[in-house]
């Protein structure tokens, strides 16, 4: 068996945690092959960060994660996103079959696009689904599943949605967090997943996401940096994260946002 780090074992943890509820010390450290007192850290360093709950000999389930309200998430850092939004547009042309997913900033990239003509749209994104279907006339297509209210999004197969259609012309995704290492992070399990469906249908994969998340702590990847065509992000995205992402051969375009925005 491979060995893990703990970012690795993190992913892990949490994923038998969802199958079970429940996951004992013993049983995790024979799995990864690491020491009970490598496993209690892990549990740790988890619980701190509200992604479980400690009990004797192991761990149960907590409140699920969340990475915030979208009303929340929309607000936050605003300028920024409407300033990386806008330098993305213009990737997106008449015609195009585009996804975006249910982030913040791609609700902003979206007010961009509804002028363009005969787009079709992938989201599981409510907002943004409402959006082009009441101000566009982009064919929009979105997957089953189970809504998350707080992030208003839809969570599940896509299949259904695009078994047998081609392929997305181009995917814009954002992150909970960017990761030299790891790429595109997510916080939610689902939203990852989802993600990682979309990016095996997609011809280009746009990551767009704003300097906050550079270097933050996230859990699950959701399109690794081999996978990613360009990051768009704003100026102030950290000089040394950006340096070590485009020596590994990803395009970081850093966007000014103007001071009148701020």
């Amino acid at each position: 068996m491979p060995s893990y780090d703990e970012h690795a074992r993190s992913e892990l943890i949490l994923s038998a945690l969802g199958a079970n509820g429940r996951v004992q010390v013993n049983e995790l450290a024979e799995r990864l092959e690491v020491s009970a007192v490598t496993i209690r850290k892990d549990l740790d360093a988890l619980e701190q960060r509200s992604a479980l709950r400690r009990v004797r000999g192991g761990a149960v389930t907590a409140p699920m994660l969340d990475e915030g309200s979208f009303e929340t998430r929309l607000q936050a850092h605003r300028a920024e996103k409407q300033a990386i939004a806008r330098a993305v547009a213009p990737l997106v042309r008449d015609g195009d079959v585009i996804a975006l997913d249910s982030s913040s900033t791609c609700h902003y990239l979206a007010r961009e696009l509804v002028d363009r003509r005969s787009l079709v749209v992938i989201t599981n994104g409510m907002p943004t689904a409402t959006l082009f279907s009441e101000r566009s006339d982009a064919t929009v297509l979105v997957p089953g599943g189970v809504v998350r209210r707080s992030a208003r999004s839809v969570v599940g197969v896509f299949g259904d949605v695009l078994a047998g259609r081609g392929s997305i012309d181009k995917l814009f995704i954002g992150a909970h967090a960017v990761s030299v290492e790891r790429g595109l992070l997510e916080m939610a399990l689902e939203e990852a997943q989802a993600k990682q469906y979309l990016a095996a249908h997609c011809r280009q994969l746009y990551g767009l996401a704003d300097a906050s998340k550079f270097g933050s702590f996230s859990l699950h990847t959701a399109a690794p940096t081999a996978d990613i065509t360009a990051v768009y992000t704003d100026a102030g995205a950290d000089p040394e994260l950006v340096a070590k992402l485009e020596a590994d051969g990803l395009p970081v375009h850093r966007v000014p946002v103007p001071e009148e925005d701020r």
